[in-house]
């Protein structure tokens, strides 16, 4: 009986759809999480070491700066804030992806070790082969996350299919020996990476928009492919069996959900750095609000993941001021707890 209303509540028929006042509400809830990403981009420009007016703000977005509060507007805090809300944009995005790939409610890109190869990859790039750009090693970072992606896929799949346990497993060991390789590369050239060890802890201080620009043609790409595979992964929720009687391409869908994992994930380790459990939290908050449709968890997760990595950040400028905790850190106090909640609960949430 459980497996025919999972079939019936998948079957794209009309008289199946969510009712109109269901929709509505996760159609106001979509608003309301964009005017909170909103204030938040506000907030993030006008909170720092020193707080700033709204006045002086919108004047140094209209007119050519003339005072150091303006020049710290353009050069750095609206910076800082459009790398927040694309780096959000990509974790988010990519932790709802890998969560309906795997159907996996513990998948995370760095549970599963996707950024640990992106991070190791990035290393190599910087310390053997002289890369010190962001143009140069975001294809390293995005091979990295590509390669780990599906070397944990291949060592969770089992005889019996896709095992979440044995997938966690994969993932951390694979990050474990790759986090190793990376602090033995690091070691042997410490001015190498001098640079870097604020990239290493997960930051979005101090990055310029020339890092972000050419990265922002792969999040469209990768936006557009996951959306492209939001239906058929919903499909894959009820077993691959079913979605090919839906007549799901399960190889195919599989192949594009990797390609944007990839790409997402390796973006955002490349600008910003390795930022755990962001793409953990929010797709099952998501879940939580508008049920196991992929389509609209992906909606959500492209405004929430951004809301909660630029919270993160004020927080980090606010708790030391005038000094700051990068926003890695910050995430990381808060996803633990949550990590270890979500583990001791009977039944996560559905996927």
């Amino acid at each position: 009986m459980k497996l025919m209303d999972a079939t019936e509540a998948a079957a794209p028929t009309a008289e199946r759809q969510p009712p109109v006042p269901r929709r509505r509400r996760r159609a106001i809830g979509l608003v309301g999480a964009l005017a909170t990403l909103i204030v938040l981009m506000v907030l993030s420009v006008m909170i720092g070491s020193k707080a700033i007016p709204v006045p002086v703000i919108w004047d140094a977005l209209l007119n050519p700066p003339s005072s150091p509060d303006q020049f710290a507007i353009r050069d750095f805090r609206l910076p800082r804030t459009i790398v927040g809300l694309a780096v959000g944009v990509a974790l988010g995005l990519s932790g709802a992806l890998i969560q309906a790939l795997t159907r996996n409610p513990l998948a995370d890109p760095g549970i599963l070790g996707v950024h640990a190869g992106a991070s190791f990859a990035v290393t190599v790039a910087v310390g053997l082969l002289g890369v010190r750009s962001a143009q140069g090693y975001m294809w390293f970072a995005f091979a990295g996350a590509l390669i780990v992606t599906l070397l944990v896929l291949a060592l969770g799949t089992t005889r019996k299919g896709s095992s979440p346990v044995v997938l966690v497993l994969a993932g951390v060991c694979v990050g474990a020996v790759l986090g190793g390789a990376r602090e033995a590369l690091q070691l042997a050239d410490p001015d190498a990476f001098d640079a870097m060890r604020y990239w290493n802890a997960g930051t979005i201080a101090g990055r310029p928009l020339d890092v972000v620009w050419p990265i922002l043609p792969f999040f469209a790409v990768a936006l557009v492919l996951a959306f492209a595979v939001s239906g058929p992964l919903n499909a894959l929720a009820l077993g691959d069996e079913l979605a090919v009687a839906q007549g799901v391409r399960v190889a195919r869908t599989r192949v594009l959900a990797v390609i944007a994992l990839a790409l997402l994930a390796g973006g955002a380790t490349a600008i910003a750095g390795p930022i755990a459990f962001v793409g953990l939290m929010v797709p099952h908050v998501a879940r939580w609000i508008v049920g196991p449709d992929q389509r609209w968890i992906f909606g959500y997760s492209i405004l929430l993941a951004p809301s909660l990595l630029l919270v993160s950040d004020i927080l980090g400028r606010v708790v030391l001021r005038p000094g700051e905790i990068p926003v890695g850190i910050v995430t990381a106090f808060v996803g633990a707890p949550v990590l270890v909640a979500l583990v001791r609960r009977k039944k996560a949430s559905g996927l």
